[in-house]
């Protein structure tokens, strides 16, 4: 069964329904065949359910007021299909929102509201009002137009700005074959600098009122090189994100390896300082989005909202310095000693002023050139390297008070004798600390405490002794910072205090330097028969430890080294 409604057609109003599709329909006539040049149309199934009819009557209603005959305007097109113009761009009228008109959906085909620029450039991917001008970042170029003004140009070449009915005037691009490739994410703005990346030419680029900088240049060009090139995969495109820290004056800018689909890919996210035309300092976190009001600076991660540089949150808690998105890391930083690079030298110390809290991570003198190695057919790069300082182990060179320690040397007599992990002790000189060293008759090598209780005398091992009444047990343990409380129940035991590492020198921090390198070819003083590491320069990382002061302030005012010249090695 079925019925037939006629319904006529009035000048009056659309009732639509149309679910969300990824390709465009048509919300006129359905007329026009998609296979002519129409848009597609969604079928009637119930998984669209889809449908449109002109209606006369307000909202449709029954009884509603309805709308009188009138002329109907109609357009005809020879070509109905959609058109992408990628280096175009249109505008419609104009929009009063103090006097009510709003025009901005009329797009009239009778005036000339489009304007292109050179489509050989790519497409246009940033758009930018800055004053009477509109900036336009093309992949490959850069321009700007003028806004409700145009320029007229004499004969002899010079030209005048005019007022004018165009809403675009004339486009005048920039010096230099310079584009925003297809990251319009990159783009920050500060005063009348504005800062993107050009992926296509590997540089990082600055639009002043001078005209386009390669700021990439100022000392990382190799690096920004490498880094762009190697952005996107076969698989996915990164992205170049940036933005303006109005904070500490500086632009940020992170690239970042497929983002959504792997959080666990490389970035680097590095910073511009126009004060020092130089990149001063890479940052440990991946920002999602970054930007700046009212001189605080955020980023968003995983849907929350970061604000960076301040020391307590709204609750009052303390947040630690170099704490991003719940994760302290510690700065470091790295730099050349190279001073006479002609001549041969020893480096003996290492030292730097500021404050307490310093590590040196790696000291290691230049690579003396690719040999073959004779325990297996590889090439290798020989080169010296800092050893952890004795008696303690971890970094290189430890910080003041990471590197503290203190040697506790005691003895006890045996109460009773034993063939297990267990004893009974009178008479000892000072509390065993736990995991020192053991020594004796009948006590095996590497013999370590367990634990110790003063009251009862009872010394726990962890291996099984051999020892006789009144026998006498010896006990060595190096203890550093970390492990007082546990050894002798307080932060700070009465002995003296050694130090593995930097230690107060005159106001200033010095360590020396023990190296730990395996021999050369012809090389007949090497490792720790050396006092220093031989070469020509050497590559030193100084960071911040994870126990001195956490979270406070670390301050590097200058470092230093001595060094002896010597003939080779």
């Amino acid at each position: 069964m079925g019925a037939v409604i006629e319904i006529k057609y009035f000048n009056s109003f659309f009732l639509n329904k149309t679910n969300i599709s990824k390709e465009p329909v048509w919300n006129g006539s359905r007329g026009i065949p998609a296979d002519i040049g129409g848009y597609p149309v969604l079928s009637s199934s119930s998984d669209s359910n889809d449908w449109a009819i002109e209606e006369s009557r307000i909202r449709g209603g029954y009884n509603n007021t309805s709308t009188d005959y009138g002329a109907r305007a109609y357009l005809v097109e020879e070509d109905q299909s959609a058109s992408f113009r990628l280096n175009s761009m249109i505008y419609s009228g104009i929009f009063n929102s103090r006097t009510g008109i709003n025009n901005s959906n009329v797009f009239s085909v009778a005036e000339d509201i489009t304007k292109s620029v050179n489509p050989v450039q790519g497409s246009i991917q940033k758009l930018y009002a800055e004053n009477s001008n509109l900036i336009i970042f093309q992949e490959e170029k850069v321009s700007r137009a003028l806004i409700d003004k145009d320029a007229i140009y004499s004969a002899e070449g010079g030209g005048s700005v005019t007022t004018s009915n165009l809403v675009i005037g004339t486009i005048q691009p920039y010096l230099g074959e310079y584009g925003i490739s297809k990251n319009p994410e990159s783009f920050a703005v500060y005063g009348y600098d504005k800062y993107f990346s050009d992926k296509n030419n590997n540089a990082i680029l600055r639009l002043t009122n001078n005209g386009i900088v390669e700021i990439s240049a100022y000392g990382m060009k190799d690096f920004f090189r490498d880094e762009l090139n190697s952005l996107d995969t076969a698989s996915s495109s990164g992205i170049v994100l940036g933005g303006y820290n109005v904070y500490s004056s500086e632009y940020t800018v992170s690239l970042q390896k497929n983002p959504i689909t792997q959080q666990g890919q490389s970035f680097s996210t590095t910073s511009f300082d126009s004060k020092v035309n130089g990149w001063p300092t890479f940052f440990t976190y991946k920002p999602e989005q970054m930007f700046s009001i009212q001189n605080k600076f955020y980023t968003v991660k995983s849907g929350g909202l970061y604000q960076h540089y301040v020391t307590e949150t709204a609750v009052g808690s303390i947040v630690n310095r170099n704490t991003f998105y719940g994760v302290e890391e510690p700065s470091s930083i790295t730099f050349v000693v190279n001073n006479l690079p002609a001549s041969s030298k020893t480096f003996q110390t290492i030292g730097y002023e500021g404050s307490s809290g310093w590590q040196v991570n790696r000291f290691t003198s230049d690579f003396t050139g690719t040999v073959k190695n004779p325990k297996a057919s590889n090439w290798i790069k020989n080169f010296d390297v800092t050893t952890p300082q004795p008696p303690l182990t971890g970094a290189a060179v430890k910080s003041y008070y990471e590197g503290e320690y203190v040697i506790v040397n005691s003895t006890g007599i045996t109460g009773a004798s034993s063939t297990g992990t267990t004893v009974i002790l009178s008479n000892f000189s000072e509390i065993p600390a736990i995991g020192a060293s053991v020594g004796g008759d009948g006590v095996q090598d590497e013999t370590k405490v367990v634990s110790f209780v003063p009251i009862t005398g009872l010394l726990t091992v962890d291996k099984n002794l051999n020892v006789i009444q009144f026998q006498k047990i010896t006990f060595n343990s190096v203890v550093d910072r970390s492990g007082y409380s546990a050894a002798f129940g307080t932060t700070n035991p009465d002995y003296p205090k050694y130090y593995c590492g930097f230690t107060i020198k005159e106001n200033k921090y010095v360590s020396n330097l023990i190296n730990t390198s395996s021999a050369n070819e012809k090389e007949v003083i090497f490792g720790q028969s050396v006092s220093g590491i031989k070469g020509f320069y050497s590559n030193v990382t100084i960071a911040t430890d994870k126990t001195t002061d956490p979270g406070g302030e670390k301050q590097l005012f200058n470092v230093t080294t001595t060094y002896t010249s010597n003939n080779g090695y």
